[in-house]
C-alpha cells in the first residue's frame, strides 16, 4: 500500500505542489526519504520517530519509504515533518488515507508530539484555496494562514488531537484571522522646517513612484527626509498588505499571524552582504530589497556598499 500526503516546496513567493508518497514493504527495517530531501528534511526521520513514540506508536518492523514527488524539485525545510508523519500513519492504517487527500499539511514535529511554528504558512494556505483544498498546519500559525480566505484551516496544536479532528472524536476550534497591525506614528514631513525643494522632490517620488538619490553634507537633514517618506506614501490596499506579508511569512517574521497595513521602510548597514540585500543563502531568504517590497529601502551611505558603485 502506497499513501499519498499532499504538502508545498517554497520557491521565492510560489508555493509548488509536492506529493508526499509512502510505502511499506518486507525487508530489513529501514526507514528511508528521497526525492532531492535537503538535511533538514533528511533529519524529520528522527523527529517523525519520536513523535510516533510519544503517542504510543512504534514505526513498524518494515522498509519503510517515504518518496518527494516531483523528485528533480528541491525540498527544503522542517515544515515536511508533518506530512511525512501523516503519510506513515496512514500506510500503518492509523489515519484515513482517502480523508487526508483533501488536505495540504505543513508543521514541524517535536519531540513529544507537538506540532510547531514553520515559515511560509501563508503561502501554503493560499496554494491550499487554490487547489480547493483545506489546510493542516500548526495551531501557532492559523491566524496567519486564515488570511489566505477560501480554505478551510485545521490548526493542531499536537499529532494526537489532529487524528481525533480527522476521527471525528474532537472537534479543533476555526482560527480567527489575525489582527490587523495599526501602523506606528513615525517622522512627520510637516515638521520639517525648510528644505522645501528637497520635499518637493520627496512628494514627486511618492506620487510616482520614482527613486530620489540625495547628495548633501553630513547634517543636512537626508535621513531625516528618507525617514518622512513612508508617511507620504497612499495606504497599502488589502492586495498589496497580503502581498507584503507574504514576504514576512517566507522571512519568518509575522507575529502571531498579524497582518500589516503600514509600509515597510528598511535601512540595512552599508557593512550589508550581497546576500542580507538581495536574499539567498543555502536555504533561500528574502533580503532587505524583498523585505522593503511596496515600501522604502534606504540606503545610508550608498558609496560604501559592497558591489553598489
Amino acid at each position: 500500500m502506497v499513501a499519498l500526503v499532499s504538502t508545498v516546496a517554497y520557491l521565492g513567493l510560489e508555493a509548488r505542489r509536492v506529493e508526499v508518497q509512502c510505502q511499506l514493504a518486507a525487508g530489513l527495517p529501514a526507514f528511508n526519504i528521497v526525492g532531492l530531501a535537503d538535511k533538514a528534511v533528511g533529519e524529520s526521520r528522527e523527529r517523525v520517530r519520536a513523535a510516533l513514540a510519544a503517542m504510543g506508536l512504534a514505526l513498524p518492523a518494515k522498509r519503510i519509504t517515504i518518496n518527494m514527488s516531483p523528485a528533480d524539485l528541491p525540498k527544503e525545510g522542517s515544515h515536511f515533518d508533518l506530512p511525512v508523519a501523516l503519510a506513515l500513519l496512514a500506510a500503518m492504517e492509523v489515519a484515513d488515507a482517502e480523508q487526508l487527500s483533501d488536505y495540504v499539511a505543513v508543521g514541524e514535529l517535536a519531540l513529544d508530539g507537538r506540532i510547531v511554528g514553520s515559515p511560509g504558512v501563508l503561502l501554503a494556505a493560499i496554494h491550499a484555496a487554490q487547489a480547493d483544498k483545506a489546510l493542516i498546519c500548526p495551531a501557532v500559525q492559523g491566524a496567519e494562514a486564515q488570511w489566505a480566505g477560501g480554505a478551510s484551516v485545521v490548526a493542531a496544536p499536537d499529532l494526537v488531537s489532529l487524528l481525533n479532528h480527522l476521527k471525528g472524536t474532537q472537534q479543533l476550534p476555526v482560527p480567527a484571522p489575525g489582527e490587523v497591525e495599526e501602523p506606528m506614528p513615525g517622522p512627520d514631513l510637516r515638521q520639517v522646517k525648510g528644505q522645501e525643494t528637497a520635499k518637493r522632490a520627496l512628494e514627486i517620488a511618492a506620487a510616482g513612484g520614482h527613486n530620489l538619490l540625495m547628495i548633501g553634507p553630513p547634517g543636512a537633514g537626508k535621513s531625516l527626509l528618507a525617514s518622512c517618506l513612508p508617511g507620504i506614501l497612499p495606504p497599502m490596499t488589502s492586495t498589496e498588505a497580503l502581498e507584503s506579508s507574504m514576504v514576512q511569512s517566507v522571512a519568518g517574521l509575522m507575529e502571531d499571524g498579524r497582518i500589516r497595513r503600514a509600509r515597510p521602510f528598511r535601512t540595512p548597514h552599508h557593512s550589508a552582504s550581497m546576500a542580507a540585500l538581495t536574499g539567498g543563502g543555502h536555504k533561500v531568504k528574502p533580503g532587505e530589497i524583498s523585505l522593503a517590497h511596496l515600501g522604502v529601502l534606504f540606503l545610508d551611505e550608498l558609496p560604501e556598499f559592497h558591489g553598489i558603485m
